[in-house]
């Protein structure tokens, strides 16, 4: 598989799952070098979720010579076959169980996936477990490796969007026990990380683009309904996922000691309205609208990520580009909301 640049041929659109997965987990060349630079083996926890897939993938077709091993409870039929059949190991395990986690494989490199958002105030004590006991868990299990943690964007305050985003330094301002239980998991691993001298980063993501889910999958889908666009949260930060998984795995090139955050996001803040627009007119179908453009919106100012990684390899307008086809086409939706809407933080 040739290394993935921003200069290659991006493809018109993807016909199947397959292929749209094959792309995801194509690497680049900075990846391979970077990874290559990072001794040790890759573990993935949590690797059952909407990116841990392409990213187990993605991190075996940058580093074959290494052992790159998923650990999920994969509840999806026949997820963990496929996974081992791209020649990633694969661990069945519930992370709440510590006799489980002690057990794990010794690794260089920790991939910390493992969340709970959807439902999460509907069972707000099973939230707080993932989100902040799982963490100390596995940093307590893994202090001597590099960790690399999934964090999110939520954690910080709504901001207007002349002001470019929050950055890694604007003071958190969690709203909702989703939120607070994510800033949680960031103190958890703060904590060890400076206790044990392990490296790491936090992964503040918003938000991730693949064509079956994220917030363009979201607005296409309502166009193409005929339902109306809720604009209140009027602006977003979006990524392509196959970058957003580089960038990363690329962390682990880039770890801190203590771990430090840093926001993973496209470059562009993009008004809800404009993108719907744009799908609109990609669709062939005039977006309705519902609601109005409230001052601050859930951002993040990804320049430093920009100043180690570059541009993303996927520009907006081929995501664009591309959701609109694979829904006009009614192509395989994971039915998951972002819910990218909800500005009281409860999902």
């Amino acid at each position: 598989m040739a290394p993935l640049s921003r200069h290659d041929f991006l493809p018109d659109g993807f016909a199947d799952e397959a292929t749209l997965d094959a792309f995801l987990a194509q690497p680049s060349e900075a990846l391979i070098s970077d990874l290559a630079a990072v001794p040790g083996d890759i573990l993935i926890l949590g690797a059952g979720g909407k990116m841990g897939p392409s990213l187990a993938r993605l991190a075996k077709n940058a580093a074959p010579g290494k052992r790159v091993t998923a650990i999920a409870r994969f509840s999806e039929p026949g997820l963990r076959d496929r996974l081992e059949g791209c020649g990633v190991a694969t661990v069945q395990c519930d992370l709440l169980d510590r006799e489980v986690v002690a057990r794990l494989p010794e690794t260089g490199n920790v991939v910390f996936m493992a969340a709970r958002k959807f439902g999460a105030s509907g069972d707000p004590a099973l939230t707080w477990a993932m989100n902040v006991l799982v963490p100390a868990l596995v940093a307590e299990r893994f202090r001597n490796a590099r960790i690399v943690a999934f964090s999110t964007g939520n954690v910080y305050p709504l901001t207007a969007p002349a002001a470019g985003g929050a950055r890694v330094d604007t003071p958190p301002l969690a709203v909702g026990e989703y939120a607070q239980s994510c800033l949680g998991r960031e103190r958890v691993f703060e904590h060890f990380s400076a206790r044990h001298d392990t490296p790491g980063r936090l992964v503040r993501l918003n938000y991730a683009i693949d064509l079956r889910y994220g917030v363009l999958h979201d607005i296409a889908s309502h166009i193409r309904a005929g339902r109306p666009v809720d604009v209140t949260m009027g602006h977003v930060n979006v990524i392509w996922q196959g970058d957003a998984n580089s960038q990363a795995l690329r962390c682990l090139a880039q770890c801190t000691v203590p771990t430090s955050p840093i926001n993973v996001t496209g470059p562009e803040i993009s008004a809800v309205r404009w993108l719907a627009e744009e799908l609109g007119s990609r669709l062939g179908i005039a977006p309705v609208f519902a609601g109005a453009e409230a001052e601050t919106a859930l951002l993040s100012n990804a320049g430093e990520a920009a100043r180690l990684f570059g541009y993303p390899v996927v520009p907006l307008g081929r995501m664009l580009d591309w959701v609109a086809d694979w829904v006009a086409h009614d192509r395989p939706s994971l039915n998951k909301p972002t819910r990218f809407e909800v500005r009281d933080g409860v999902f």
